[in-house]
């Protein structure tokens, strides 16, 4: 299964599942990240941390160890 990290710049892509234990899963949905959403990777910094995405008519900055916990379609 694809990651949020794997995504290309660019691309839409949607929410299919968010893996990862307790607090860091809670801050991920915290955030707007949640199963069904769609996510628009905006840009990526030149060693790939962190990912700008833009989510539910925000930008956000997200890490690439917490980016690896979001599986995508």
């Amino acid at each position: 299964m694809r990651t949020l990290q794997d995504a290309q710049i660019g691309e839409t892509v949607t929410v299919a599942k968010l893996t990862g234990d307790g607090a860091v899963k809670r801050r991920i949905m915290d955030m707007g990240i949640t199963k069904g959403v769609e996510i628009y990777i905006r840009k990526v910094a030149p060693l790939g941390d962190p990912v700008e995405v833009t989510v539910r008519g925000y930008e956000l900055s997200i890490r690439k160890e917490d980016a690896k916990m979001v599986e995508i379609n």
